[in-house]
């Protein structure tokens, strides 16, 4: 190992342990580790931009101003009433009813923006419907979006690059990924019921007084609520046909945003300002920290040792695959973590091996491995911004706490169903 190797994961492990102890900001940890890459010459200043995924970026910049236009109209009010009156006010049905949408909405969706529009929603049915503490509700809609963005081509970015890759299309991922996300899904709720369900528990007079409440009544600006609808659909289609047109999801995210600033009249300097720059930032700090140790060939270098130490031994090779691959990507982001393992899997390919079952072990691995904390996963970030914006901060060991432990179940049950699938049936 080199000695520019050695430095850059010595400034990973300090981030993150930084991270980990909330000594200090998270962002100002991910920032300082990125500093110090570049006046210590291990990636240059241009190195650094490029290990940027400014569509992420993107993605994030557009969808947080465009839900701070819409949410003006009262539309997360509205949807918060309607939910809870659709389950009598019940708390943990509401809980599973969030999280079943939340899981819907990332395979179809981009995660970020399934829990931009989701986490709003959710606050407002704890706290002003409620009066309950809504911290259980983010963390499961947090696992939620990570299992459901792994059931499809586009529901997360590794399974678009393993796509892109691998020759797979949208209806291999549904055939393949889904049937697991589902049986995960199935299993995860059953755990929630024992973690937060039997505590969940609000007075009949708070039931009575939810199923009062008038939704309707609730929409501050109906026209600003009709073109907000109108315009969730249309950019929720052009997520879903993102890739038939070719067009960037971070593209989407920013004309969504400029079109409702362009049809509502907001005002542009406030909006701007509501927007989680600290976020921003961290995940800006956090690449190319990451991008060090790709720069360097750490991560390329991990890769080959996964490939060398499986062999040619299929079953083997799946378990070590889904295992290495999630516990890498709840610290690591998952995207250089899939860019260094495709060209990998595709030269092995090239040389006879069958490595279908390998890109789907890459997959179900990479995107659950996101579960495991704080930092796995974008979605995870913003929806903890969220919280803590509205003084329920959740901290890198309390989520880690619960996200590890359900990850493990999840990469469990992922490794035994592709085991049986691919080495059994």
């Amino acid at each position: 190992m080199t000695t520019v190797q050695i430095i850059s994961i010595v400034v990973f492990v300090v981030v993150m342990a930084l991270v980990v102890s909330e000594k200090i900001h998270r962002t100002v940890a991910a920032l300082s580790g990125a500093v110090v890459l570049i006046l210590m010459g291990i990636v240059t200043f241009d190195e650094g931009m490029e290990s940027i995924d400014f569509g992420t970026l993107g993605v994030l910049v557009g969808m947080m101003m465009f839900v701070g236009i819409i949410k003006a109209s009262g539309i997360f009010e509205y949807l918060a009433i309607k939910s809870a009156k659709m389950v009598k006010g019940n708390p943990w049905l509401i809980m599973v009813v969030f999280a079943v949408i939340t899981a819907v909405c990332s395979a179809f969706l981009d995660n970020v923006t399934t829990v931009l529009l989701i986490g709003p929603v959710t606050y407002t049915v704890c706290r002003l419907l409620l009066d309950i503490n809504p911290i259980p509700f983010f963390m499961v809609e947090i696992l939620a979006s990570n299992i459901g963005g792994t059931a499809t081509l586009i529901g997360d970015p590794p399974n678009i690059m393993i796509g892109s890759a691998a020759g797979l299309s949208f209806f291999d991922f549904l055939e393949f990924d889904a049937p697991c996300v589902v049986i995960i899904m199935v299993v995860v709720t059953v755990i929630f019921y024992f973690m937060y369900g039997r505590r969940l528990h609000v007075t009949e007079d708070k039931k009575a007084a939810v199923m009062e409440l008038d939704e309707v009544g609730a929409i501050h600006d109906k026209k600003l609520f009709r073109k907000s609808v109108a315009m969730i659909v249309v950019v929720a289609l052009a997520f879903c046909l993102h890739g038939f047109f070719g067009i960037e999801p971070s593209t989407i995210a920013l004309t969504g945003a400029a079109v409702m600033f362009l049809i509502s009249g907001a005002d542009i300097e406030k909006v701007v300002h509501d927007v989680e720059w600290t976020t921003i930032g961290f995940f800006a700090g956090l690449f190319i920290v990451v991008g060090g140790m790709e720069q360097t060939g750490v991560i390329e270098m991990a890769a080959n040792a996964l490939v060398d130490l499986t062999g040619d031994n299929t079953l083997l090779a799946i378990i070590v695959l889904v295992w290495a691959s999630a516990i890498l990507s709840s610290f690591l982001d998952n995207i250089p973590l899939v860019a260094a393992m495709a060209p990998i899997l595709v030269s092995m390919g090239s040389a006879g091996v069958d490595v279908q079952p390998l890109w789907w072990a890459l997959s179900l691995g990479a995107c659950l491995g996101g579960c495991g904390t704080l930092i796995g996963a974008s979605a995870n970030v913003v929806m903890a911004s969220i919280s803590n914006r509205n003084g329920y901060p959740i901290s890198f060991m309390e989520y880690t706490k619960v996200g590890f432990p359900i990850m493990i179940v999840c990469v469990a049950i992922a490794c035994a169903y592709l085991v049986v699938r691919f080495c059994i049936l």
